[in-house]
């Protein structure tokens, strides 16, 4: 067996390179899930930011409700990402737990591999000195002996030289016989160092299979139980979109309009248009001062004299006296050719009738309610708009537009 097989320690060290990568290959698998569990936690962080700068405020009825379901959701989802973060921190303390248990292991069997190949070694290196020189020992008496022999038959040698050869050809052999015993020594002791770093190799060697089958085990779980945990978080997200969902099925786009229109509702009939006003019809002012009345007054009595037009009598001379219609003081003397002036009193209202051409209803305690074709006296017309009507013993404020003349 060549001497490069018997010390070498190829397949010890393949096995150790190979669990040096099954813990560069945890390490690797914790730092995956470090980095997951950072982004969970950061997903779920911002998911709860945004909810708490969501507005929404200024809707109202079942779109609020459904708005304010979805804000809920949202925030719920965001928590259960940050719980899973701290699952998937969980998960990454206990690989380094393992993974330092297994370190811990390896070194005690390595420190045992270590010392039994150095005695292997070194054991070695002195059977292969031994062996060597035994050989030469052996090699030194063959040759004394065979010199010895020549010597021996040679006519020329002496006794005395054929005893001293004699004698180093015995030494010699004395020599390689104690050469022979230390070499079977060192072998025998190789054997039994050799015996107990196989038995050792093996035990190692299993023990570091069991770690590598942990190993296996433990990541291939750990990656299952993460697809399952987000898996997981997957059917909980759903499970808070359809709780969005069953609330915005309740959404009654109906029901929310009407709402509003409750809510902000204020009068409840549409405002009156505005109408054409004739100055010399609503202004009371003038009226007030006597100038219109005058003028009518002035029309009335002219329109009695022409032929015809008398509704009193037949009066063919224009001297003959014509009825004063009310509200008129005689003119005295007058040849009945002047109209008479109407005597307008300031503390005196006008009284009109006057129809309802809208509906209205009252605002206030001063403000009096009426319907269309209601029909009405009209005590005073305001100069904003608003007028004093009597009806049926009542009497309030109604606005001027809403009024028309019978």
């Amino acid at each position: 067996m060549p001497s490069g097989d018997f010390i070498s320690n190829a397949g010890y060290e393949t096995i150790l390179q190979r669990l040096n990568d099954g813990r560069r290959t945890c390490k690797d698998v914790e730092e995956l899930l470090k980095m997951r569990a950072s982004a969970e936690e950061k997903y779920g962080k911002e998911l709860v930011s945004i909810v708490r700068k969501a507005g929404g405020s200024a809707e109202i009825c079942t779109l609020k409700a459904s708005f304010e379901e979805m804000k809920t959701q949202i925030e719920n989802v965001g928590n259960l990402h940050i719980q899973l973060s701290g699952l998937l921190k969980e998960e990454v303390k206990r690989m380094e737990e393992f993974r330092e248990r297994q370190k811990e292991q390896r070194k005690k069997f390595e420190v045992i591999m270590e010392k039994v190949q150095k005695s292997k070694i070194s054991l070695y290196k002195k059977t292969i000195d031994s062996k060597k020189a035994y050989d030469q020992r052996c090699k030194e008496a063959d040759e004394a002996e065979q010199t010895a022999e020549r010597l021996g038959s040679a006519p020329t040698a002496t006794p005395k030289q054929i005893e001293k050869m004699n004698t180093k050809s015995k030494q010699c052999r004395e020599a390689a016989v104690e050469a022979e015993k230390q070499y079977k020594s060192n072998i025998e002791q190789l054997e039994r160092i050799r015996q107990e770093w196989e038995s050792t190799h093996i035990e190692t060697c299993e023990m570091f299979q069991q770690q590598e089958e942990d190993r296996i085990s433990v990541i291939r779980n750990a990656l299952w139980v993460h697809c399952n945990q987000l898996s997981m978080q997957c059917v909980k997200d759903d499970e808070c979109c359809e709780s969005v969902r069953k609330s915005l099925e309740n959404c009654d786009v109906i029901a929310d309009n009407n709402n509003f229109v409750e809510m902000k509702k204020c009068n409840p009939t549409p405002p009156a248009p505005i109408e054409y006003q004739s100055y010399y019809d609503n202004n009371a002012s003038v009226q007030r001062n006597g100038g219109a009345g005058f003028v009518e007054g002035v029309k009335k009595r002219f329109s009695n004299l022409l032929p015809g037009s008398c509704t009193f009598g037949s009066k063919l001379n224009i001297n003959d006296g014509v009825s004063e219609p009310p509200g008129m003081v005689p003119a005295g003397t007058s040849d009945g050719v002047y109209a008479s002036i109407p005597i307008v009193h300031q503390s005196q209202q006008s009284s009109k009738e006057y129809k309802a051409i809208y509906d209205y209803i009252a605002q206030g305690e001063d403000e009096l309610s009426i319907s269309i074709g209601d029909v009405l006296e009209v005590i005073e017309e305001g100069e904003d708009g608003w007028w004093t009507v009597h009806r049926n013993g009542l009497t309030g404020l109604v606005p001027g537009s809403y009024l028309a003349k019978e």
